[in-house]
């Protein structure tokens, strides 16, 4: 399955779907809860796996996606963000919904949208959700947006299953400003008696997902990565923590009978899983540069650390880096850069972002590895100009930036 076949592009939804800047951050589960009881609660009877965490959400219900289509399991999945077409956020199975689909029901939901005051995140997983009650499907996998206690997804009244990517420093704005506080925030996504499976986790966190299992009598399975006799779709060492979290909610899954998923079906699945946009290779013009979505200082970290395992790892590494603005990044900086490199600060397209000087400014230190570029073609050129880099290149900072360039055909994956 790969959404970003040849000649895609993205889909205006801009009448129905206002930019998610424009009315700002408003988490709230009662404006799901009252519009989910308008819609006669779509979907209710299929049981979900909610996949909440800081990084690796989308990775995680990747395989869990893969792994349930391999084992012969009809899969509804809702993800966010998308890079070329907000169809990319929900499928079933193989099967995107299409643009006319997602139109027509987005459309339907208006008069519940006014009356109820839904967020465009909002109106997706409603729109989600009635698709997947047409389409009836064996499981959901529903990747929580924001959070978890005030998550649009959240609002699905059958999760018995919770699977849990890293948590970190992100979206401290909205989450609370320690790493006790935001893991608290994700944890109270967790339903009374539910199962919860999660890959190792900093001591704070640990603490947060053990009392919280406890408090609300749900069980918790700790999972160690993945072997490396497991072939993964995704690159990055990183996939295989991500991989072992879905296995253990297959696992689960599979626990009834009726249900069986093999170790062979998971092997299949984790196999065949893509996700564009993760450590993918792709080319500028006929030269090779690598980019990935890493967009706060954890996930700069988990690319740092890849970054130790390539061919090249000791020469110069050269970023072209577009960072939002309310993201941390001179933390990001600190984490990529090593003191031969040198980073091309770029905007990300159409959002708030932070500029060299305001960089050079917050990290005097690396202020001297740092460059400015109006775009990133601009960065590409003076690159080129330069030389291209032994080390390809890496395009890192927002998923925004990544699918800006594939949509204007920047950039082309392999």
């Amino acid at each position: 399955m790969n959404p970003l076949q040849p000649g895609s592009s993205r889909d205006d939804l801009d009448d129905l779907l206002p930019r998610f800047d424009l009315r700002g951050m408003d988490l709230s589960l009662q404006r799901m809860q009252e519009a989910l009881k308008e819609l006669q609660h779509p979907a209710a009877a299929v049981p979900a796996v909610q996949v909440v965490g800081t990084n690796g959400k989308g990775s995680i219900a990747c395989f869990i996606h893969h792994g349930l289509i391999a084992a012969g399991l009809r899969s509804g999945l809702t993800v966010s963000p998308h890079l070329l077409s907000w169809c990319e956020r929900i499928r079933v199975n193989d099967q995107l919904i299409t643009i006319e689909e997602l139109r027509s029901l987005l459309q339907g939901l208006q008069p519940v949208v006014t009356t109820c005051r839904l967020t465009p995140f909002e109106q997706l997983i409603c729109a989600a959700l009635v698709h997947f009650e047409a389409q009836r499907p064996d499981w959901l996998v529903l990747e929580a947006g924001l959070g978890g206690r005030l998550d649009a997804t959240t609002a699905h009244p059958h999760r018995p299953l919770i699977a849990i990517g890293a948590i970190g420093l992100d979206h401290r704005e909205h989450l609370g400003t320690t790493l006790e506080a935001i893991a608290t925030e994700k944890a109270a996504a967790i339903p009374p008696g539910s199962h919860v499976v999660s890959a190792a986790q900093l001591p704070e966190v640990q603490r947060v997902l053990e009392r919280t299992a406890a408090a609300v009598n749900a069980s918790l399975r700790w999972v160690e990565p993945l072997a490396n006799d497991w072939t993964l779709g995704l690159p990055g060492e990183l996939q295989r923590s991500n991989a072992a979290v879905a296995r253990a909610a297959l696992e689960w899954i599979g626990g009834d009978a009726s249900e069986s998923i093999s170790v062979a079906a998971m092997r299949k699945g984790f196999a065949a899983a893509r996700w564009p946009g993760r450590l993918q290779w792709m080319q500028w013009q006929g030269r090779r540069l690598r980019v990935d979505g890493a967009h706060n200082p954890p996930a700069a970290a988990a690319l740092a650390k890849e970054r130790c395992r390539w061919r090249a790892a000791d020469q110069a590494q050269s970023w072209v880096l577009a960072i939002q603005a309310h993201k941390q990044a001179p933390a990001m900086l600190k984490h990529l850069l090593q003191p031969k490199d040198q980073a091309w600060i770029i905007p990300v397209p159409e959002h708030r972002s932070w500029s060299l000087e305001q960089l050079q400014h917050a990290a005097p230190e690396l202020a001297h590895q740092l460059r400015g570029a109006a775009n990133a073609t601009e960065a590409f050129h003076q690159l080129e100009h330069d030389g291209w880099p032994q080390a390809a290149p890496v395009v890192a900072g927002s998923l925004y930036l990544i699918g800006h360039l594939l949509e204007t055909h920047q950039l082309q994956a392999e």
